[in-house]
């Protein structure tokens, strides 16, 4: 009896432990104060996603040390997949996507190809199929997650940077900068992060936890250097943090 009491003590303890996510685990700094965001937004759904255990090393998909490793501050337990095509933009849209497809907003669901291919993930899970440049039905209706993770795998291997850059809106308030913001450039290759949460202080300084993919494909990791807390007019010490400017902010 004993040992059954302990065994249901410790999972009721376990039961509720909070996620590990980047709002418990990721304290502003000293007189900055986490801006809270809108239940149910884009912004508190990044929030809410569990990371890996502290420690944990950005990989590739391939399984092996990403050479961004370095820059890590946490690693969002999110998958990767087999092939070389969640990279940086890619795991932007899919960030977004899953946010929707959880809301279960399916018409949102829709990015467009380089070529300009609206790509909606409507008529694919109806069973449309890509093929020469529209739609053409070959299958039946599916809304599974791992239905809507095939058509992730389709957007990747058409969408990239310069797609995704025309899609998003400009940010014309870079003091409004909020959770689900993405600072990116496109190009051959251009680059993005995708910002986790903003803290302010009494002044309203703000700073700003970033996140990532990069190429190869890798884990989604929270940046750092130093500190996991980024500001804009700072120059960001890491891999393409030229891009963290105001004039490359823009929002879904």
């Amino acid at each position: 009896m004993k040992k059954l009491l302990t065994f249901i003590l410790l999972l009721s303890l376990v039961s509720f432990t909070p996620a590990d996510n980047v709002i418990s685990r990721f304290k502003p700094s000293a007189g900055y104060k986490h801006v809270a965001v809108a239940p149910s937004s884009f912004g508190a759904y990044l929030q809410g996603l569990q990371l890996l255990p502290a420690g944990t090393r950005t990989k590739t998909y391939t399984g092996s040390i990403a050479r961004t490793d370095p820059y890590t501050a946490a690693v969002i337990d999110m998958s990767i997949g087999s092939q070389d095509l969640q990279q940086c933009a890619d795991a932007v849209i899919r960030l977004h996507a899953e946010y929707l497809y959880q809301q279960k907003n399916y018409k949102a669901i829709a990015f467009n190809f380089t070529s300009g291919f609206k790509c909606d993930y409507i008529h694919y899970a109806d069973g449309y199929r890509y093929a020469d440049g529209h739609w053409v039905l070959k299958g039946k209706k599916d809304y599974s997650y791992p239905n809507f993770l095939r058509y992730m795998t389709l957007v990747f291997s058409y969408a990239g940077t310069l797609s995704l850059q025309k899609e998003l809106q400009p940010v014309t308030n870079p003091a409004d900068i909020k959770a689900g913001d993405v600072f990116i450039k496109g190009g051959s290759p251009g680059h993005c992060f995708i910002v986790m949460a903003v803290a302010e202080n009494a002044a309203h300084k703000k700073q700003f936890l970033l996140a990532q993919s990069f190429m190869p494909a890798q884990n989604i990791q929270v940046l750092q250097n130093g500190s996991p807390w980024f500001s804009l007019g700072t120059t960001a010490e890491i891999p393409y943090g030229e891009l963290v400017d105001a004039k490359y902010l823009k929002r879904f």
